[in-house]
C-alpha cells in the first residue's frame, strides 16, 4: 500500500510538472512580465492578418501606432482631422486590454508640407496652431491614451544640441516646453515623454537630453518619462547601455524603451544608408541575437527602479515587416519573430530575463 501510494505521489509530482511547464509555454510574454510589453503596429496590416494578430494579442498589452498617429496622419490638411484609423486602434486596444500609447505629437518628420509651408510664413499662425492641435488631439483621446511621445528627436543626431526644423527655427527651444504644457492641460493624467535615438550610446547626445531635462522641470514643465528608442546594434557594448540607463533614471523620471529592435549591420542613420555587412542569419548569430535581447531585459531590470519601468516596446516584432529593411535599405533579421512569423531564439531570451 505505501509502495502504491509512492508511485501515485510520484505519478502526481511529474504531472504537475508537465502541466507547470506546458502552462509556462503557453504563457506569452506579456504574462511573465512586471511591466508592460508593448510593439508598434500598422493596423491595417494587423487586421488583415490572422496570424499576425494571434501573436500580438498574445504576447502583448501594450500598442503604438507606426504612422496613424503622427501628425502627417491626423491632420492631413487644414481642413480636416483624419480620426479613424486612431478610433479604430484604441478600440481595438480596449478590446483586447491592451495600454495605447500616442506617437507622436510633435516630430520634424511627422510634420505635414502644408504646417511648414504656413508656419515658416507665420511665426504667430505656427505658436497658435501647436496649441490647438494638441488640444483637439489629446482632448480627443483623454482618459483613453496612457502616454504621449510629446516631442520625438529633438536633439540633432549626434551630440547634445536642439535639431534645427520647423518648430525649432521658428519657435525656439520654446516649442518643446510648449508642447508639453498643452498636453498635460489637455489630459492632466497622461504621462508625457521626451523620446529619441542613439542616446543608448551617444554619451554626448544623452548629456544634451540630461540637460534640457534639467531645464525642462527647473521651469516646472510637466514631463514624465524619457524614451529611449533603442534601435540598437549587436555591437554596442552592454556596459555603455547599462551606463546611459542608470544615468537617465536618475532623474527620476519613467524610463520607456520605446522602439526596440537589434540588428547586425550598420547604417549611417540616414534613409537609404544602410551597410550590409551580413547576407545570412547563421544559428550562431541567431543564439548572440538572442543573448542580446537577454542582456537588454536585464539591465533595464538592474538599474532601472521598479515605478520607473515604464515598459519595453518593439518597433514592429517580426524580421517580415521590420522597418529597418524598408528604411535603410539592407536585409536584416532585428526581431523575436522571423520572416514567417515562428518564434526565434531571440523570444525566449527575452521572455526567460523577464521571468527571472
Amino acid at each position: 500500500m505505501k509502495r502504491y501510494f509512492c508511485y501515485m505521489l510520484i505519478g502526481c509530482t511529474f504531472l504537475v510538472t508537465i502541466l507547470s511547464f506546458n502552462f509556462l509555454e503557453s504563457q506569452g510574454l506579456k504574462d511573465v512580465s512586471s511591466f508592460p510589453i508593448g510593439t508598434a503596429i500598422n493596423f491595417d496590416q494587423l487586421k488583415a492578418d490572422a496570424k499576425l494578430k494571434k501573436i500580438q494579442i498574445e504576447n502583448f498589452n501594450s500598442i503604438t501606432a507606426e504612422n496613424d498617429m503622427k501628425m502627417y496622419s491626423v491632420k492631413p490638411n487644414e481642413k480636416e482631422y483624419n480620426w479613424d484609423k486612431v478610433d479604430q486602434m484604441i478600440a481595438y486596444a480596449q478590446r483586447n486590454k491592451q495600454r495605447v500609447f500616442g506617437h507622436t505629437l510633435v516630430w520634424h518628420s511627422g510634420t505635414p508640407d502644408w504646417v511648414k509651408e504656413k508656419g515658416r510664413k507665420d511665426t504667430l499662425w505656427l505658436d497658435n496652431f501647436l496649441k490647438e492641435y494638441i488640444f483637439d488631439y489629446v482632448g480627443r483621446y483623454k482618459g483613453k491614451v496612457d502616454g504621449w511621445d510629446v516631442v520625438n528627436e529633438g536633439l540633432e543626431t549626434k551630440g547634445g544640441d536642439y535639431r534645427k526644423t520647423l518648430w525649432y527655427d521658428v519657435l525656439g527651444k520654446n516649442y518643446i516646453y510648449k508642447a508639453f504644457r498643452y498636453a498635460h492641460q489637455a489630459d492632466p493624467s497622461a504621462k508625457l515623454f521626451y523620446n529619441d535615438f542613439n542616446i543608448e550610446r551617444d554619451t554626448l547626445k544623452l548629456r544634451g537630453l540630461l540637460n534640457m531635462v534639467k531645464e525642462l522641470k527647473s521651469e516646472n514643465v510637466p514631463i514624465s518619462g524619457i524614451g529611449f528608442q533603442m534601435h540598437i546594434r549587436m555591437d554596442i557594448p552592454d556596459e555603455v547601455i547599462e551606463y546611459t540607463l542608470k544615468m537617465a533614471a536618475e532623474t527620476g523620471l519613467l524610463i520607456h524603451l520605446s522602439e526596440v529592435d537589434i540588428i547586425f549591420n550598420e547604417h549611417d542613420d540616414t534613409r537609404n544608408g544602410g551597410i550590409q555587412n551580413f547576407n545570412e542569419l547563421t544559428e550562431e548569430m541567431k543564439i548572440a541575437q538572442a543573448k542580446k535581447y537577454e542582456s537588454l531585459v536585464n539591465i533595464y531590470k538592474k538599474v532601472v527602479p521598479k515605478e520607473q519601468q515604464y515598459g519595453i516596446t518593439f518597433w514592429d516584432f517580426t524580421d517580415r515587416d521590420t522597418w529597418i529593411k524598408r528604411f535603410f535599405k539592407i536585409k536584416d533579421w532585428p526581431c523575436l519573430f522571423d520572416e514567417n512569423l515562428e518564434t526565434k531564439p531571440a523570444y525566449y531570451a527575452f521572455k526567460k530575463a523577464l521571468q527571472n
